[in-house]
């Protein structure tokens, strides 16, 4: 068994199979750079605050920073049978610097060093995520932009109901993926990197002392150390934060998979993004897209997973808070993985404007331009409506189409409706030409 950080009251040792269940290692071990660098800014603190002399430090940041390095090059090997992460890293510290390194906890506990590091890993994280969102909406500005005159069918209820401009459509999900980097924005904003909270309690360093800065990030002393050390609603805004970015992906995916279909053939997604069957020789599945779809229900299991844990905790910090980083890995990696995946599908994207020509076809798109059509003339709004309407039915079930209605045949139907005007209406272009109302960007 690896030596802990704790255990002077201890005699006996650690069963074996609570060993096992209380490891949390093989995940934490992504939090070295971020513990590391925590280390470092608490020699500065134990300098100032005279803990540490200037050599002592100096040697403790030295060692530190070979560590650092290691990690920054992926060479970092971390010890499996250690407890955690900051275990392995005061034990690797203790084998380069000796027992001076016993001395870097000093004014510390594990319990604001693990909430120091997972704060400063999602700070680093959210960033990355943003980028990631940004570049998304750059390839869907891009095929929007590409598709600048494209016209389609659009659909409520999955009906048939209006033609919309493409890049509206397009720029929709660019839309939503605006309101997702303003959550993460402004949560990476509200986190804020405190020290000196110790177990719960505070330290007897001057909290003047924990106002520093280290490579241009700031860090202030902890304005109330017992909710420090026990806050985890970070954690859970960014959970949220991504679920609901998951269902704009997942919505997005869904769209996708839809114009993909035979059925609609609106478009045609890269091979590259797509697999074949192991039975059906003809298969060109959008797996990636499927996937995408269905880890959704990983990132919202991941929420409630940490919201559930959370929910009767007593103050101050509890070991239950160990399990917040698994779900807090698992869903930022597979977020910033699912909009890699995407950007490169929507950047291949290629639309079938013929096959969308023909949905354009449907009459039915062109009834409410119709019954706007009726109100300029002065029909009132509510009576246009149920004109429009009993034609669009006597058009159904007697298999003519309106475009092919005689002047007579309309009459009966409002004697407002010239036949010339009337198939004019129906052209894609003078559809959402008409429709003013949308201040585009």
């Amino acid at each position: 068994m690896a030596k802990k950080l704790w255990g002077g009251r201890f005699q006996k040792e650690t069963d074996p199979l609570l060993e096992k269940f209380s490891r949390s290692i093989q995940y934490d071990h992504k939090l070295a750079q971020y513990d590391l660098f925590g280390s470092m800014a608490h020699v500065q603190i134990l300098k100032k605050a005279k803990y540490l002399t200037h050599a002592e430090a100096g040697k403790l940041n030295k060692a530190l920073g070979s560590l650092y390095a290691l990690v920054l090059k992926g060479e970092f090997k971390y010890d499996h049978k250690a407890e955690d992460i900051h275990t392995d890293i005061q034990n690797k510290l203790l084998a380069i610097a000796g027992d001076l390194a016993l001395k870097l906890h000093t004014a510390r506990s594990r319990n604001d060093q693990v909430v120091f590091a997972v704060k400063t890993y999602c700070k680093a994280e959210l960033a990355k995520t943003v980028v990631m969102v940004r570049r998304l909406q750059d390839a869907l500005y891009a095929v929007a932009k590409s598709n600048n005159d494209l016209v389609l069918p659009g659909f409520t209820h999955m009906q048939h109901a209006q033609p919309i401009i493409a890049k509206d459509y397009i720029k929709a999900y660019a839309q939503m993926l605006d309101r997702d980097i303003s959550r993460f924005t402004g949560i990476s904003d509200s986190i804020k990197l405190t020290m000196g909270s110790g177990a719960l309690a505070g330290t007897p360093i001057l909290s003047s002392a924990y106002n520093i800065s280290i490579s241009g990030i700031k860090i202030s002393a902890s304005f109330n150390s017992i909710d420090t050390v026990s806050d985890r609603d970070f954690v859970i805004e960014i959970l949220s934060a991504l679920s609901i970015l998951g269902m704009h992906l997942s919505r997005l995916a869904e769209d996708l998979i839809i114009w993909s279909t035979k059925e609609f053939d609106f478009i045609e997604i890269d091979e590259a993004f797509c697999t074949g069957s192991s039975l059906m020789p003809n298969k060109k599945n959008a797996d990636s897209l499927e996937l995408i779809r269905g880890r959704t229900g990983t990132l919202y299991g991941n929420l409630v997973s940490v919201l559930t844990m959370m929910k009767a905790l007593p103050l101050s910090y509890n070991r239950d808070m160990q399990c917040d980083k698994e779900p807090l890995f698992s869903s930022i990696e597979l977020a910033i993985d699912e909009l890699g995946i995407m950007v490169g599908l929507v950047s291949t994207l290629k639309f079938n404007k013929v096959k969308i020509e023909e949905h354009l076809e449907d009459e039915s798109l062109y009834a409410t331009d119709i019954v706007y059509y009726l109100v300029d003339r002065g029909v009132p709004f509510k009576t246009a409506h149920t004109i429009v309407g009993k034609l669009v039915k006597h058009s159904i079930d007697s298999g003519i189409d309106i475009k092919s209605m005689s002047q007579i045949e309309l009459d009966k139907f409002s004697m407002k409706l010239d036949r010339e005007d009337i198939l004019k209406l129906f052209n894609p272009k003078v559809s959402v030409e008409s429709k003013r109302s949308i201040a585009r960007k």
